[in-house]
């Protein structure tokens, strides 16, 4: 698995290399360092692992442009201080370890990330179009919106897609996990929703209604989603 840790602590950052053998990793001192190899360079990796102290720019600023340039990152906060865990995982972070990180905490980081893209690589979403079979990873899709008979689904790289069925067999496809069913007419990966605002999903610029059916069932697994890692 290819790693880059980012961390102006040299020790902490050899003592974390250490512990990572076997993978490929590279160290960082500071953010600038680590947005030039990705960014022009495009040296993307697998896993981060960002310091949250880092100097002119803190780990949290860092993870959100990281984020802009791989969306995909599995990123993981490492601190001597927890009280940054709220803009972590705000921003998605698959674990927050505490310094001095056990060799153990570690390896379970790396063997949840390795079963996530395993589970991303894997599962797709088959659907029928104008009499054309189809297919779609599931990671790539944002919501699904129903309307008299018809699915459109739609993904993280703007585009649409239509299909005929319904919606119940939809959500039985979907949901759990990433997916929950939010209203008669949509089901929304919640990883990818930016707020909730009352009633309300804002997802990609998207305003999904969350129903009265749906609405405590919804609220607590996107809570649930949001510090799954926590403890």
């Amino acid at each position: 698995m290819r790693i880059a840790i980012c961390d102006d602590c040299r020790e902490d950052a050899l003592q974390m290399k250490a512990q990572l053998e076997g993978h490929n990793v590279t160290v960082y001192e500071n953010g600038e360092q680590l947005l030039q190899a990705v960014g022009e360079e495009y040296c993307q990796y697998v896993l981060y692992l960002l310091d949250i102290y880092l100097g002119a720019m803190d780990g949290i600023e860092l993870a959100r442009r990281l984020r802009l340039l791989d969306e995909e990152a599995a990123i993981c906060f490492v601190s001597s201080s927890d009280a940054f865990y709220r803009e972590a995982y705000d921003l998605y972070a698959i674990q927050y370890l505490l310094k001095p990180i056990a060799p153990e905490a570690l390896q379970h980081l790396v063997e949840q990330v390795e079963r996530i893209k395993k589970k991303e690589t894997e599962r797709v979403l088959r659907f029928k179009w104008r009499g054309k079979l189809g297919s779609i990873p599931v990671k790539k899709i944002l919501f699904v919106s129903s309307r008299e008979h018809k699915l459109s689904i739609y993904c993280k790289d703007g585009s649409i897609q239509e299909c005929i069925g319904k919606m119940d067999e939809m959500a039985d496809q979907l949901c759990g996990g990433a997916f929950c069913r939010v209203h008669q007419s949509f089901v929304v990966n919640l990883y990818y929703v930016d707020s909730l605002d009352g009633n309300e999903l804002d997802i990609a610029g998207y305003r999904i209604p969350i129903s009265r059916r749906y609405g405590a069932e919804v609220k607590k697994r996107y809570q649930e989603i949001l510090f799954e890692e926590m403890n």
